[in-house]
């Protein structure tokens, strides 16, 4: 009897037995009871945040659709009333009540005098009121939604010109509609002022060049670009809506933000500025406004919390200068704002709710940093510590503090790597073997292909996805075809984005989801590299994302020397190829080069943008050649075009 129970189960469960089906699937009894945990754990009784967002409006369309002048949609708020309905299983009840707070868009009031769009981008836009015109701070991702936002204003207003502009830090939702504004003529003349944080070019460029294509493919899956707008897709970022994808563009500041307690006078206004770099961002600054008692915090405080690292991928940032930066904010301006607004969602009124706020903000990313630190040198590892920490329930109950857009789990996985870095100190993990060698080997253990799908399913059965995500993932990188053990991932991936509280974390499971199921798509990846912002990439830099593309297969025994002279900046550099890397000297010339290249950085700006080459500019006379041509394509033919639809989820 025990033979034939064993020869049933061995058919039931074989990965040969059973077709794969890759249709997405409705939300399990597990997931459902994750979310019944949820609403008891959190006070959804509390519906503040709702009349806040709602506070103060003056307008809005009845249907929200912003095309570029292609009419391809580049921002879309329609299709959304599903929100207004019963919470559907396939969403976190944490999540969908955010999902319903971003969803709120038109023009707002802040205070009088100050006035916001939200909901048009990513971000919001703020229009202060100047002695003579408008003050814009954080033109938005691009410029068919910020001429939107400014089209708004003026139907309520009239039309005001726009006196200065503000960009409060160098992530591309707060700077990138800037030409809807203003243009170089505007700021060279003085009709325009254009602020921002000092190094605020060079931040801006640095994120979006050398590890751009990388950070490109993640962003995809982060806010979940090719995921539909459902109830089963991507609902909310946390942060808002989603990316706008429309036209991306960058300007020169007039003026530099150098120090805190700097003052500007803005059309008639007293600005007052706190800098606040290295925390959301490695450039960043918050104001105050005496005539309206009013602090602005930029990115530095939110209604959600905030990444510590980025899943998209980016540089760690520090917990404990965030954490200060808002003590000092505290110190600065606590007994003198009666309304603190920001960058993303909607303000608080009133000096207690706004010193609590910001103080409780500050907490939750202090918290995090010294309990992490804390265990950290009682010897536990990052993952070990991502299992262990939650925030106090003083901080945990505050739905500003949830794990909408950062979550607990990675940021102090963050914290970690910031001070001691990817190692965890435990010998088998300094060398590993690759994904696809530990698949193998870990199928073998599991006693082959059959066996491992046996542990996964019995996992999925149970509910514990997690664990058998792990289990399939190495079936996946060991046999990447077959389809059984892909539909079954995709499965897995699927229950923990309904799980999900966190908006990116959703939208990583259900865009890895996806992929397995469907395969690569990324017609609608995020697209950084604009004419505005390549051509202001520092040239030291770009030569440095010329060494990043640099192929060095059978380059070895080369050695050249190519002299490159830019016109129009009057910028000379040597690029010296030697031991396999391409190194850039700015200020010099070599006396004996292979080549020298004179060219404007305009034109080499179009041959990186691949509006033209070098072959035929060199043929129009637009590029001029000395010494061995054949020294270039030794340097210049060995550049890699980088993919954007490299595997994620598969090897």
């Amino acid at each position: 009897m025990k033979k034939q129970f064993a020869l049933l189960a061995a058919v039931f469960f074989s990965s040969s037995a059973i077709a794969a089906d890759m249709s997405a699937k409705a939300p399990s009894t597990a997931t459902k009871a994750a979310h019944e945990r949820v609403l008891e754990r959190l006070p959804f009784e509390n519906t503040e945040d709702f009349k806040l967002a709602t506070r103060g409006q003056l307008a809005k369309p009845e249907a929200l659709v912003i095309k570029d002048a292609t009419g391809r949609v580049v921002w879309d708020m329609t299709n959304l009333e599903y929100l207004d309905g019963t919470r559907p299983d396939t969403v976190n009840p944490s999540l969908w009540r955010q999902a319903r707070l971003n969803a709120i868009y038109g023009l707002f009031e802040v205070t009088e005098g100050i006035y916001q769009v939200r909901g048009y981008d990513l971000a919001n836009v703020t229009f202060i009121k100047g002695d003579t015109g408008w003050i814009v701070v954080d033109p938005l991702t691009a410029t068919e939604t910020m001429d939107a936002a400014m089209k708004l204003v003026d139907s309520h207003f009239g039309k005001l010109p726009v006196k200065a502009i503000l960009a409060t830090h160098s992530h591309a939702d707060h700077f990138a509609g800037i030409r809807a504004l203003a243009n170089e003529e505007d700021l060279t003349s003085g009709r325009i002022r254009f602020v921002a944080p000092e190094h605020f070019v060079k931040e801006v460029t640095s994120e979006n060049v050398i590890a751009g294509n990388a950070m490109g493919r993640r962003a995809g899956f982060m806010f979940g670009n090719l995921l539909p707008r459902t109830p089963q897709g991507a609902i909310d970022s946390g942060l808002g809506k989603g990316v706008a994808f429309g036209t991306i563009t960058l300007l020169t500041p007039t003026d530099d933000i150098t120090a805190t307690g700097q003052k500007l006078i803005l059309d008639g206004l007293e600005v007052e500025f706190q800098l606040t770099p290295g925390a959301e961002a490695p450039a960043e600054f918050v104001f105050y406004l005496p005539k309206y008692n009013a602090l602005c915090v930029a990115e530095e405080v939110n209604g959600v919390m905030h990444n510590l690292y980025t899943p998209r991928g980016a540089k760690t940032r520090d917990a404990l200068i965030w954490s200060r930066h808002l003590t000092d904010m505290l110190e600065l301006f606590g007994d003198r704002m009666d309304v603190v607004f920001g960058s993303h969602h909607w303000p608080r009124w009133g000096r207690d709710a706004g010193y609590d706020y910001i103080a409780k903000q500050r907490d939750m990313y202090r918290f995090m940093h010294d309990q992490t630190v804390r265990l950290m040198n009682h010897g536990f590892t990052a993952t070990e510590i991502s299992n262990m920490l939650d925030l106090p329930p003083s901080l945990a109950q505050e739905f500003y503090n949830r794990d909408y857009y950062g979550t607990v789990s990675h940021n102090v996985r963050a914290v970690y790597n910031f001070y001691l870095g990817y190692f965890d100190g435990v010998p088998a993990n300094l060398n590993p073997l690759t994904p696809e060698r530990r698949a193998r080997n870990y199928m073998n253990l599991a006693g082959g292909p059959d066996g491992l799908m046996r542990h996964a399913e019995h996992a999925m059965q149970k509910g514990d996805y997690r664990w058998a995500a792990e289990l399939l993932n190495h079936y996946v990188f060991a046999h990447p075809k077959k389809k059984q053990a892909r539909a079954l991932l995709a499965d897995a991936y699927e229950q923990m984005g309904y799980q999900a509280e966190s908006g990116p974390w959703r939208n990583f499971y259900l865009s890895g989801a996806k992929e397995l199921r469907a395969g690569v798509d990324v017609t609608r990846g995020a697209r950084t590299a604009s004419p505005d912002m390549v051509s202001n990439v520092p040239t030291s830099m770009f030569l440095d994302f010329m060494a990043v593309r640099f192929n060095p297969e059978g380059a070895d025994d080369l050695e050249v020397k190519i002299n490159l002279d830019f016109t129009d900046t009057g910028e000379q550099f040597v690029l010296s190829l030697d031991n396999s890397v391409l190194n850039n000297i700015p200020n010099k010339q070599d006396k004996n080069p292979d080549a020298t290249l004179t060219l404007t950085r305009a034109m080499f700006n179009q041959v990186a943008l691949g509006a033209t080459s070098f072959p035929k500019e060199i043929v129009k006379g637009n590029v001029k050649v000395g010494g061995n041509p054949l020294a270039l394509m030794k340097v210049f033919g060995r550049l890699d075009e980088f993919p954007t639809d490299f595997n994620i989820v598969t090897p």
